[in-house]
């Protein structure tokens, strides 16, 4: 039986300050009338049962994502004591699962993707599931690069391929973390590549079973979360566990060291919603290429990212590629150019005493 792990538990810090602590990307209304995390569950909830999705998310976030999410059982709402990367999250997840049904497929996915159009994202989960019961191996969806973007990490293909339910699936060869852009270039060019989604399926035995061969001290953490499960030291169990755990990704503790593991290369629209300029993508802009979601008025005034609220009017004078970015209590304001070094400027932030505002 096919089960959903969303991954929920990440603060979302390259949206600050739109994102905070206490409200991570997944539960903004980024794109359309609802939340990120709304939208995923969404996505695929006429497939796959409420009573079979679950989501991983941070202690702090429990309460709102449940909340967010009535559909979903709240037994289901995973809650992490604190992040430890995406292996300990998986794992987490795969050894409740596995508890309830040693047979069961797991789709693994992230709450703040885009993800167009529905029907062929479930049509691929289904083939992944075919293939995951079938061979044991650990299925990752490949995109198909349209630029050589230096912000998502890649997978090379091998040369051989299968055709399963009109899909085409390759070998994993290899992976590559967020390379330089001459490196991205050459692997745009030479047609090998997919941008890594960072969406798995794998039964639950199969991840268990990788990650006891390569991620073994993992492992011996979660076969003592699995004895605790159901007994009333369960929650102490996770706690102390976690404390031990390494903060590891999926991708480096497990998928660039297993033997089976194979892409299917996706037929759907993929977008990650890592930065800012994702905005730009997913929202209209006006005559002078501005995406402005909120309240402005300029004068020559071309290629912002402008954000605010329908209260509070923003206005600029011969600005040109700026990130701005108002809400009550914080203003930023941005090059386009560097996107990525909010990240920097959060850190920047609680080195100097500012967490209020994050």
């Amino acid at each position: 039986m096919l089960y959903a792990v969303i991954m929920a538990g990440g603060s979302g810090t390259r949206f600050w300050p739109w994102s905070r602590e206490k409200t991570p990307k997944q539960l903004l209304k980024i794109t359309g009338q609802d939340t990120m995390i709304k939208q995923t569950v969404d996505r695929i909830i006429d497939k796959i049962s409420s009573e079979n999705i679950y989501v991983v998310t941070t202690a702090c976030l429990a309460d709102s994502i449940k909340a967010e999410l009535s559909q979903i059982p709240a037994k289901n709402i995973i809650s992490e004591p604190f992040g430890r990367n995406t292996a300990a999250c998986i794992g987490l997840a795969a050894t409740i699962i596995f508890n309830r049904d040693a047979d069961a497929v797991m789709a693994v996915m992230t709450a703040d993707h885009i993800i167009e159009p529905p029907d062929l994202f479930l049509k691929a989960l289904k083939c992944a599931e075919k293939l995951a019961t079938e061979t044991n191996a650990l299925i990752t969806f490949g995109i198909k690069p349209n630029e050589p973007s230096v912000n998502y990490g890649y997978i090379q293909r091998s040369e051989d391929r299968i055709n399963l339910q009109d899909f085409q699936i390759y070998d994993a060869k290899c992976f590559t973390e967020k390379p330089d852009r001459a490196t991205a270039e050459g692997f745009v060019q030479s047609g090998e590549y997919y941008w890594n989604s960072g969406i798995f399926v794998w039964s639950a035995s199969t991840i268990l079973d990788n990650i006891n061969t390569l991620m073994p001290e993992l492992s011996k953490g979660l076969a003592r979360i699995r004895k605790s499960i159901g007994t009333p030291d369960e929650s102490n169990i996770i706690y102390n566990e976690y404390e031990k755990f390494d903060n590891i990704s999926i991708d480096y503790g497990v998928m660039e060291k297993a033997s089976n593991v194979k892409i299917i290369e996706a037929d759907f629209e993929w977008d990650d919603v890592g930065s800012w300029l994702a905005i730009e993508r997913l929202n209209n802009s006006d005559q002078d290429n501005n995406t402005i979601l909120g309240n402005h008025c300029g004068i020559n005034t071309q290629g912002n990212i402008i954000i605010g609220d329908n209260e509070h009017l923003i206005t600029t004078i011969n600005v040109s590629d700026m990130i701005i970015v108002s809400t009550k209590d914080v203003t930023m304001v941005c090059n386009k150019n560097n996107a990525e070094d909010i990240k920097k400027l959060t850190d920047l932030l609680k080195e100097r005493g500012y967490n209020c505002y994050l």
